[in-house]
């Protein structure tokens, strides 16, 4: 199995663990072996139902804030590898509660990188979002400062085993609030469908591309990189057109406008990064702008790969036409039956 020697036997704590993330890792580590995975959680009612879910001895359940650094001190006390997963994600809502995102988002992470760092966890992997490369949007900028964290950690890690590393990705399909689910029920429904811009595009990973990414950079990172995928993307417009025609329903559409915060297209990758990012394999992988040492075992492999050529990684450039999207949709059972 091709992490098993990764994770067998070690003790894994996910942030957040309870959500539709977290639920996704537990399901691909179980066969992995580990020594237990906890799941480390606020919402009470959400870990009875993964409880409920999965039904495993493995699974400990840990309730607590990432704002409370006591608790994830506590949380993380034999731990070997850490997802660090929570987070407010609503970008509408919190450009109405900053503090609030600030709070969980920012020194949450840093309570995490904190607690890491003194419980002398093996690796920690920050999740993050294509929203933090060029912010616009309270989310994405406290999802860049918390990439800024784990970077600064890495660097100032002394002589701790602690590796801190990073994943950056786009909207992961079918996740709890993601666009599709609220599509089809508004088409079930007979309600016009919601629509920003005739020319907005997004990002998308399946469930499993996430849960690839998260693994690989748990295997590969040796501290403070980005790790990225290939990703497609699509246009929100022809996302409801086949969405309608595979429904044979049609409501209407509703223009809505752009929300505070929101983008037309979304950049996984910017300009300033571009000059320090190599392809390697089918990710693409920023270095640090901030490395510990010039004799890096990672930075070394990519020797033998090649920088980028492009200055950006931009929604626009990648679109899938509608067949594919449909095909897509199809294949990881996004829609039901019409």
């Amino acid at each position: 199995m091709l992490y098993k020697d990764l994770f067998k036997g070690k003790v894994i704590l996910i942030t957040g663990g309870t959500g539709f993330l977290g639920q996704e890792i537990v399901k691909r580590l179980l066969p992995y072996e580990p020594k237990s995975i906890r799941l480390f959680s606020r919402d009470e009612v959400k870990h009875f139902q993964v409880n409920n879910k999965f039904n495993n001895i493995l699974l400990r359940n840990l309730i607590g804030d990432v704002r409370d650094y006591s608790r994830l001190r506590k949380a993380l006390n034999g731990v070997d590898i850490v997802i660090h997963a929570a987070a407010l994600k609503r970008i509408d809502i919190l450009e109405y509660n900053v503090e609030e995102s600030i709070q969980t988002n920012v020194f949450g992470t840093l309570n995490v990188a904190r607690a890491s760092w003194d419980e002398n966890v093996e690796k920690v992997i920050f999740i993050s979002t294509d929203k933090a490369c060029s912010p616009v949007n309270t989310y994405g900028a406290c999802k860049f400062i918390g990439e800024r964290i784990f970077a600064g950690f890495n660097y100032n890690r002394g002589n701790s085993r602690t590796i801190f590393t990073i994943v950056r990705y786009g909207n992961v399909l079918d996740s709890t609030g993601s666009v599709i689910p609220c599509f089809i029920n508004n088409i079930k429904q007979n309600q016009p469908l919601p629509l920003t811009d005739d020319e907005m595009t997004r990002f998308f990973i399946t469930p499993d591309q996430a849960v690839d990414l998260i693994f690989k950079a748990i295997k590969y990172g040796v501290g403070g990189e980005v790790f990225i995928p290939h990703l497609k993307s699509f246009k929100v417009k022809d996302l409801i057109s086949t969405l309608v025609e595979h429904y044979n329903k049609n409501p209407g559409i509703n223009i809505v406008g752009i929300r505070p915060g929101e983008k037309i297209h979304e950049i996984l990758l910017n300009d300033v990064e571009s000059r320090r990012t190599y392809q390697f394999q089918d990710l693409f992988i920023i270095k640090s702008e901030i490395e510990r040492s010039n004799s890096n075992p990672l930075y070394e492999c990519l020797k033998e790969s090649k920088f980028i050529n492009f200055d950006e990684l931009s929604s626009k450039d990648f679109l899938v036409n509608k067949e594919e999207l449909s095909l897509l949709l199809k294949k990881n059972n996004l829609v039901g039956t019409p």
